[in-house]
């Protein structure tokens, strides 16, 4: 702990090094002298994430068959059976927003998938609205390095990928910055680290490649510097920074061992500024890394706003890891064949592992007195229920985490057909920010959801 001979360190501290910017995680010696971490003024502030889930669920495997706290857990959310205490299951939320106009033509994963966040209904090639992730990253931004991170595991759609009317990126983004501004996910590792901890000074291509080929550290640069801090900071915070510095190496270390695998299965001549896909080969490892990159950023503030999408709405990824040879689009149009129903539930399982993976990360981060997850809210879901018949009513949602208290999980609150959105203006209530960026005419939202305070 900090004594009062000592200067705290800024809560926004950085160890600089040859083109990298390391951000520290919360450490006791950055709070004022004779102020601990249980004070208001040491409050951590409260992460915002939404996990997205794509192509529905099977909703009587995700759906508890009783309401309160004493439901038995269905088997799509048992891998999360040890934070049952963390999160809520709501049922009988409606996304009314991408109920169809007459005359469109399509869009039956697109405007949901729009709406999602937004609370508007998507016409194509005209405005949609702001999404509620933004909303909050506008009021956070000032305070972080990174307004908001867009992550997923497919490859973002800039053009074409058309849904019908709809071009591709209405599903394949739930992250809106303004009505006419979609904002696309990253799915490359490499380029998400490079975003949150920088790259060499130079923009030299060949320099950029031969500081990759020669699996250079970020940590390295920043060494010295590291030592130094480690003479000034308490044995708590001593072991904080190791368990960080570890963390942060390891992600390193799975970039590039993705990184050569790609390299070693092209070899092909590259162009000399190109740089290794850094994507690992299977879908669990990929998600893991991305996970992973998205609690560093959370430990260290650099962001409090994310997106995370698991696949676009309607994508046809193929799981061959868990026995499956047939895209996950093709598989939810099963028409009732019961093969194919339980190759989707064993999808949604295998999704719900991730899920449980990245809670795991979040329980385990110490950051004030509790973790990273009693500090943040994590809303996980799909914009669609059933996938075979694109309905977009009674959603599969669960909010988990503690959001600084005001989150009181271990039920499943059934709901009758209120919108999405009002979950919405619930969400930037527990963040403190203004629903009058987000409200508009066209907002399909009604009200505060209410229930989620216990």
């Amino acid at each position: 702990m900090t004594t009062i001979f000592q200067k705290a360190i800024p809560r926004r501290a950085f160890l600089r090094g040859t083109g990298a910017a390391l951000a520290l995680p919360l450490l006791d010696s950055m709070f004022p002298a004779l102020a601990s971490a249980n004070t208001a003024t040491a409050k951590p502030s409260v992460r915002l994430g939404y996990l997205y889930l794509p192509v529905g669920r099977i909703m009587d495997r995700w759906t508890p068959k009783t309401e309160g706290a004493g439901y038995e857990l269905p088997p799509t959310l048992e891998p999360l059976a040890r934070f049952r205490e963390q999160f809520l299951v709501l049922s009988g939320l409606d996304i009314k927003a991408a109920d169809p106009w007459p005359g469109e033509r399509g869009g039956t994963h697109a405007r949901p998938s729009a709406a999602y966040l937004t609370g508007v209904h998507p016409q194509p090639n005209k405005s949609l609205g702001i999404s509620v992730d933004q909303v909050v990253a506008r009021e956070t931004a000032q305070k972080t390095q990174l307004a908001s991170l867009e992550l997923g595991l497919d490859p973002p759609i800039f053009a074409g990928g058309n849904e019908a009317d709809y071009d591709g990126y209405y599903r394949s983004t739930i992250a809106w910055r303004s009505p006419t501004t979609p904002l696309p996910i990253e799915n490359n590792p490499r380029k998400v680290f490079e975003r949150m901890f920088g790259d060499s000074d130079t923009t030299d291509p060949a320099e950029q490649l031969r500081r990759i080929q020669k699996r250079q550290s970020i940590l390295d640069s920043v060494l010295d510097r590291v030592d130094r801090l480690m003479g000034t900071v308490g044995p708590d915070d001593r072991v904080k920074l190791t368990e960080y510095l570890e963390a942060v190496r390891d992600v390193e270390r799975r970039i590039q061992v993705a990184e050569a695998s790609a390299a070693s299965k092209d070899t092909r001549e590259q162009p000399s500024m190109q740089r290794p896909l850094g994507i690992p080969a299977t879908f669990e490892e990929h998600a893991k890394l991305m996970l992973d990159l998205l609690v560093l950023a959370y430990r260290t503030d650099l962001t409090r706003v994310s997106t995370f999408m698991m696949g676009w709405e309607g994508t046809n990824r193929t799981y061959r890891e868990i026995g499956s040879h047939d895209g996950h689009h093709s598989l939810s149009h099963h028409k009732g064949m019961r093969e194919a129903i339980g190759m989707l539930e064993q999808i949604d399982l295998y999704q719900s592992q991730m899920v449980a993976y990245f809670l795991d990360k979040m329980a385990s981060i110490p950051d004030g007195e509790g973790s990273l997850l009693d500090h943040s809210m994590i809303v996980s879901g799909s914009a669609l229920s059933d996938g075979n018949l694109h309905l977009h009513n009674n959603v599969p949602t669960l909010v988990i985490g503690g959001a600084n208290g005001r989150l009181k999980g271990g039920r499943h609150i059934r709901y009758s057909g209120l919108p999405f959105s009002n979950l919405h203006l619930a969400t930037l209530d527990i963040m403190g920010v203004s629903a009058e960026g987000y409200v508009t005419k066209d907002s399909d939202a009604t009200g505060k959801l209410e229930g989620l305070f216990g």
